[in-house]
């Protein structure tokens, strides 16, 4: 499976750069618009919760895997403190919503966040 890896300043001026790169992953795999808006939007969700807790100077750690019809992505951080997740947050049911899966794996002060993202098949109902 391919991998495409990104890295950058977790502050919230670069999330613009990840919507659009997922963007034109998913555009590049054929997925609808609306797939494309759906990934576009986990994929800022996972960002969002990340930057909540991130500490001052850290980074993005995203890693998208290609498959045939799905996409996977993993966003992690470093936090200032022990990494929690809110699962009642409206971030976390957004993004528990738009994804066929999500995990979330608080280590320490790392914060890993997956999601896998498919395509609707052409001529299928939503």
């Amino acid at each position: 499976m391919p991998q495409v890896e990104l890295r950058l300043p977790a502050e919230g001026a670069y999330v613009s750069v990840l919507r659009t790169t997922t963007a034109a992953l998913a555009a590049r795999l054929d997925f609808t618009l609306e797939d494309i808006e759906d990934l576009r939007m986990a994929v800022s969700e996972a960002a969002a919760i990340c930057l909540e807790c991130a500490a001052e100077a850290a980074d993005l750690d995203i890693v998208f895997d290609i498959g045939t019809d799905t996409v996977g992505v993993t966003v992690t951080t470093t936090c200032d403190a022990e990494a929690e997740i809110d699962e009642e947050s409206f971030a976390w049911q957004v993004l528990t919503t738009l994804a066929r899966e999500v995990t979330a794996t608080p280590d320490g002060d790392q914060l890993r966040i997956s999601l896998v993202a498919g395509a609707t098949p052409l001529g299928a109902a939503r």
